[in-house]
């Protein structure tokens, strides 16, 4: 069957400026790159989340039996060092050198992992982002994070590390579990929260939740992505002296991390704990002046619209909690820097937050 592309996006780096594919049926387009490659020579490997043969499309087995793969099991625990160093004794027992290609066909994990190994191994390796997710396709696989956990927090070790492309498969969502596509919504949310109003009022504006087979999807995936394109281009790096820039793109993560690490790798989802993260950046915007208490119940009834948690499952330690927050990456100079709202589409990054506040909001999500 022939790939039916729906829009062809860019990421305009300069040197490192790469497209966006998305459409339906791309298997043809990704095997076409794969033969493009080896008869350049190059070496192809795939690395795979192990629930993409179980559950994925069917273009992933054809694709597969024609390169060398590696599975990983899915889930956050295997953003690890175990995991990294099994992906780079894979390529160095392949025989895989620095011309050697490699693609990451899997979720936010499977990409964030793979990428690093591509960025480190060799000092250097293209890699290709086919993310099977809905929060993969409208985030992690675009603008080139790529990285792993620590047992001290998330995403402390990584490196910025564009790919040669990524390819969009909206038929991956077909198969994706309602929870995980739930979980990739609330990305979806974070956007139209931090600098896209138009989108958020559309979201609400929806009688009934979205789903893989709802004629809007693929528009609202576009929006996502030139919204992160957008801001990538801008800020590629994150720089710490920023005001804003792609820090913004945090929005409810400096929470979320720190429920993620304390509450164990995976056991929420990340999309789950980037909800509660939401709910909880919006009270501390209340707290400190801005928004409004009909925007926090808006947000509320939008995240449960898609059965997303809004506040947390057991109690977890206010003191711990904020100990992990302590190990997040936006760090700068010692102070934790949040990305808050003065309104909906309105997003700003600031240390200037009051700990009590922090702490107070904590317990609205039931932190103890």
């Amino acid at each position: 069957m022939s790939a039916e592309v729906y829009k062809i996006l860019k990421v305009g780096l300069n040197e490192r400026t790469y497209p966006i594919y998305i459409g339906h049926d791309l298997g043809s387009m990704i095997y076409k790159s794969f033969l493009e490659h080896k008869d350049q020579g190059k070496q192809v490997v795939a690395i795979i989340d192990e629930g993409l043969k179980k559950e994925g499309p069917l273009f992933a087995e054809d694709l597969l039996s024609s390169v060398s793969t590696l599975q990983l099991p899915s889930g956050e625990s295997t953003k690890s060092v175990l995991f990294l160093s099994r992906i780079w004794d894979f390529l160095a027992n392949e025989g895989v050198d620095r011309s050697g290609v490699l693609f990451a066909l899997g979720g936010g994990v499977t990409g964030d992992l793979s990428g690093f190994a591509a960025a480190s191994y060799l000092r250097g390796m293209d890699f290709y982002q086919v993310p099977t997710t809905l929060l993969a396709m409208v985030d992690s696989s675009v603008g080139g994070k790529t990285g792993i956990n620590l047992d001290a927090g998330k995403n402390l070790v990584g490196a910025f590390h564009q790919p040669k492309a990524v390819f969009i498969d909206l038929d991956c969502l077909k198969t994706l579990p309602d929870r995980e596509f739930s979980a990739g919504m609330a990305e979806v949310i974070k956007y139209g929260l931090l600098g896209n109003k138009s989108l958020y009022q559309k979201l609400q504006s929806f009688p009934s939740p979205l789903n893989s087979e709802s004629q809007e999807l693929p528009g609202i995936i576009e929006t996502c992505c030139l919204d992160k394109a957008k801001i990538v281009e801008s800020d590629e790096r994150e720089s710490i002296d920023s005001s804003g820039g792609r820090a913004l793109l945090n929005l409810g993560h400096t929470f979320a991390h720190a429920i993620e690490s304390v509450a164990g790798y995976g056991e929420y989802l990340h999309g789950e704990a980037v909800s509660i993260g939401l709910v909880c950046a919006l009270r501390l915007s209340l707290m400190s002046g801005h928004c409004s208490k009909s925007d926090e119940d808006g947000l509320i009834t939008l995240l449960q619209l898609y059965a997303l948690p809004t506040e947390l499952k057991v109690n977890l330690s206010i003191q711990a909690l904020m100990k992990a927050m302590q190990s997040d990456k936006k760090i700068v100079a010692g102070s934790i820097r949040f990305v808050a709202l003065k309104n909906i589409g309105d997003a700003f990054l600031s240390s200037n937050f009051n700990s009590d506040h922090i702490q107070n909001v904590w317990s609205t999500v039931g932190a103890k």
